[in-house]
C-alpha cells in the first residue's frame, strides 16, 4: 500500500504540500480541483498544472477525490449523457496525465451528513458527530446553516453554499428515486464510462455512503456488503471498484468490515482508514485513529487489506481537531498526521508478522 493525505489543493487547504511531505511514510496525497462544479469537464492543462504543482514537493498524486457526479446522471434525467460525456473527457484527460484512480460517490443531495462539526470531547478535541435524533428534528433545508458557523471559515465538501441555496429544487429532483432507480442510473453510468476506464487504465473506486442508512428519506445504496457485491456484480469489470472507507461503512455496526474487506479482494482500489465511536447505534463521534479511542479494531482492518494484497493509496480519514489548530473540520494536519504514522506502523507490524 501507499500512505497518501488528501489535500485540496492550495488555494483552498490550510494543510501545505510541505507539510505533508514532512509527514513520516507519506509519499503521495489525493487531491482534486476543488474549484469545478459537477459535470464540468477538467482540462488537461488544469490537471497538468495541479500534477506538476505536487510534483514540485517532492510528492506525487496517488489520486482524484473526487470528481463529482452531477445530480441529471443520479436522478437519469434526460440531459444525463451530455453529463457522461463531460466525465469521459475528463477521465480521458486524467488518463492521458498518467492518473489511474479516481473516488467518487453516489450519494443523492448530501455528500456525507453530520450534525455537528466541532463536538467537543473529553480531552478537549473537537470532532464531527452525528445524532439521528438531531436529524429528525430538522428540516433539511435548515440543515446547512445549522453547522456553517463551526466550518472555521472553510467550504466543506459536499456541502457548497451555492448547492445548498437549492435544496429544495434537489429534494424535487430526487422525489421518484428509490435504491432500485438509484442503482440502475448507477449500472447506466458505470457502462457508459468503462471503455474509457479500460483504455487509460483507471480505477473507479465508489465511496460507501455516510452514514449508512438514508437520511431526510433519501435513497442510499452503497451502504453494505451485500449491496456492494450486487454493484461488482451488475458491472463486472476490475475499474469498477471501491474505496473501502471504515468510518462510512462502519456507521452501520451490523457491518463487519474485516469480513467486507476480504469479499472484496481485488476491488479495493482505494482505502480510507479511520476509527469512530459509538453512544449508541445512531450518535456516534470521530475519534483518534488509535484503536482504543473508538469502536473499531484497527488492526483487524489494516491486517484483513495486508491479506489480500491491497497495494493501492490509502489514507488517514477524518481527523480530531487538537492543539489550538484551525482548519477545514476533519482535514485539520496534526491528527491526520498522527493517524498515517499509527497505520503505517500497524501496516509495518503486520507484514513483519508475516514474514
Amino acid at each position: 500500500m501507499e500512505m497518501t493525505l488528501r489535500w485540496y489543493g492550495s488555494k483552498f487547504d490550510t494543510v501545505t504540500l510541505q507539510q505533508i511531505r514532512q509527514i513520516p511514510g507519506v509519499t503521495g496525497v489525493i487531491t482534486t480541483l476543488y474549484d469545478t462544479a459537477p459535470g464540468d469537464v477538467w482540462s488537461r492543462e488544469r490537471i497538468r498544472e495541479l500534477k506538476e504543482e505536487v510534483e514540485a514537493s517532492g510528492l506525487h498524486i496517488a489520486g482524484i477525490e473526487s470528481v463529482n457526479i452531477h445530480d441529471a446522471i443520479k436522478v437519469g434525467s434526460a440531459d444525463r449523457d451530455k453529463y457522461i460525456d463531460n466525465y469521459i473527457e475528463t477521465l480521458e484527460n486524467l488518463g492521458q496525465e498518467d492518473i489511474h484512480l479516481v473516488c467518487y460517490n453516489f450519494m443523492p443531495v448530501f455528500d456525507w451528513t453530520r450534525t455537528e462539526l466541532a463536538r467537543v470531547r473529553p480531552d478537549g478535541s473537537t470532532v464531527l458527530a452525528y445524532t439521528q435524533e438531531a436529524v429528525d428534528a430538522i428540516d433539511p433545508e435548515d440543515m446547512f446553516n445549522s453547522i456553517a458557523a463551526d466550518t472555521n471559515g472553510t467550504v466543506m465538501p459536499g456541502w457548497e453554499p451555492e448547492r445548498m441555496a437549492h435544496i429544495k429544487e434537489l429534494f424535487e429532483m430526487y422525489k421518484d428515486i428509490d435504491d432500485e432507480k438509484l442503482f440502475e442510473n448507477l449500472k447506466y453510468f458505470l457502462e457508459r464510462i468503462m471503455p474509457t476506464c479500460d483504455k487509460y487504465n483507471i480505477n473507479m473506486a465508489i465511496h460507501p455512503d455516510d452514514p449508512a442508512w438514508s437520511v431526510f428519506g433519501l435513497p442510499r445504496i452503497i451502504i453494505n456488503k451485500a449491496n456492494i457485491l450486487r454493484m461488482m456484480k451488475m458491472v463486472d469489470n476490475p475499474h469498477n471498484g471501491v474505496t473501502f472507507c471504515s468510518g462510512s461503512y462502519g456507521t452501520n455496526l451490523e457491518n463487519d468490515l474485516p469480513d467486507m474487506i476480504r469479499s472484496l479482494k481485488g476491488r479495493i482500489h482505494f482505502a480510507h482508514v479511520r476509527n469512530l465511536k459509538f453512544n449508541s447505534p445512531t450518535d456516534f463521534e470521530e475519534a483518534a485513529h488509535l484503536s482504543t479511542d473508538g469502536t473499531f479494531d484497527m488492526y483487524e482492518i489494516m491486517k484483513a487489506l495486508y491479506e489480500i494484497g491491497f497495494d493501492g493509496p490509502i489514507r488517514p480519514d477524518h481527523g480530531r481537531m487538537i492543539w489550538g489548530e484551525v482548519a477545514m473540520p476533519g482535514y485539520g494536519l496534526y491528527d491526520r498526521a498522527l493517524g498515517a504514522t499509527y497505520l503505517n506502523g500497524l501496516w509495518e507490524a503486520i507484514e513483519k508478522g508475516a514474514r
